[in-house]
């Protein structure tokens, strides 16, 4: 993955709320509702490179029946722009909107893929520009609050992560929790049953709990009594996207842990030898990888895309991860397992090496060693 940006707009002031827009929402039982709107619309940001893929993510608080659409546009090579894709509607709180992205929006720019903005073959787009609206019931003085909204622009959508150039040094695995998603088989069919499903809010979860920011017994009280991990339940229900119909939108997971006062986002990594930065500075990565079962040695399934988490290397450089798949086992004891670093290139190389990064604002990222585009 040669050609990857990631930016990042802190603290974007919205505006007034002003005029009225009615909404329906096609997954609630709740009748059409007036809505007044707020706005942030972000500068043009020109990567470099031609854009083959956008994936946007924020971090927001959205109380009282407020909700927010996030929207992306293109910037072609041309001077000309496309129009506006609504990328998300978004909501902090639970009882009110259905988070939901918004299937079938395609035309001569682009195509929008749930969480990922694909652009067309045919076009040769530049930069991109985000904008944010926030929306509050009619007559409600709500205050959202957007601390961050920011895109990952990658030239090509899937492509081989670069080979490590030296088998790693090593860096201790960190002290992470381990959660089998196979613990959850057939749980809650209104978000998809459970198990195999579950992969990106189980590795959340435990990410969420390495860093001690996952909910207490009282956020908790409404799973039912003896759940094995009622945190990988509240995860699936705060990032299920209705119209996906799963709890896998990379947006929604890092969206979730802005919810719980940490700092997330989605990026791609050029290779093993950058995540070896983030695990060699404390910070674990909840990697998207797709293989079969011959191609991963010791994994024991195959899956065509899968999250587990990376937290440390061992001293051959081989990866060391929590994987919630944990065999096919639903066994907490089987997720900590270790894979070979160049098979796991090669799986990790499917989603061009994507990434959720995790963190609180005090503990820093690592220096990034490409600072002319940096991907963090």
């Amino acid at each position: 993955m040669k050609d990857v940006a990631y930016h990042r707009f802190a603290d974007p002031e919205l505006g007034e709320f002003a005029g009225e827009v009615d909404h329906t929402d096609p997954f609630s039982q709740e009748p059409t509702a007036s809505y007044e709107a707020a706005s942030w619309t972000s500068p043009v940001v020109r990567t470099g490179f031609t854009v083959g893929e956008l994936v946007p993510t924020w971090d927001a608080d959205t109380p009282d029946g407020s909700w927010l659409q996030v929207e992306a546009a293109l910037v072609l090579a041309d001077g000309s722009r496309s129009g506006w894709y609504v990328m998300a509607r978004w909501t902090s709180a639970e009882g009110g909107l259905c988070r939901t992205t918004v299937p079938g929006q395609k035309d001569g720019h682009a195509e929008v893929h749930t969480d990922v903005l694909a652009v067309s073959d045919r076009v040769r787009a530049v930069g991109w520009q985000l904008r944010a609206v926030a929306l509050r019931p009619l007559g409600s003085t709500a205050t959202p609050q957007l601390r961050s909204l920011g895109a990952m622009a990658s030239a090509h959508p899937n492509g081989p992560v670069e080979p490590s150039d030296r088998p790693g040094e090593g860096s201790p695995a960190l002290d992470v929790p381990a959660y089998s998603q196979q613990r959850h088989r057939g749980e809650h069919p209104e978000w998809d049953n459970g198990g195999a499903s579950w992969c990106s809010a189980t590795s959340v979860a435990m990410v969420l709990d390495h860093w001690r920011a996952g909910p207490d017994e009282a956020e908790t009280a409404w799973v039912e009594p003896g759940n094995a991990h009622p945190q990988v339940v509240h995860a699936v229900r705060a990032v299920f996207d209705h119209a996906y119909d799963g709890a896998g939108n990379w947006a929604f997971n890092t969206a979730y842990a802005g919810q719980r006062g940490l700092r997330g986002f989605v990026t791609r990594l050029r290779g093993l030898d950058e995540a070896e930065l983030f695990t060699g500075a404390g910070i674990p990565l909840v990697a998207s990888v797709s293989f079969t079962r011959d191609e991963l040695d010791g994994a024991g399934y195959d899956t065509k895309g899968h999250l587990l988490v990376i937290v440390g290397f061992d001293e051959r450089g081989d990866v060391v991860v929590n994987d919630p798949a944990s065999h096919e086992l639903p066994d907490d004891d089987e997720v900590r397992a270790t894979y070979d670093r160049g098979q796991f290139e090669q799986a990790w190389g499917r989603s061009g090496g994507l990434v959720y990064v995790i963190h609180p604002e005090d503990t820093p990222l690592p220096p990034h060693p490409r600072p002319e585009q940096p991907s963090w």
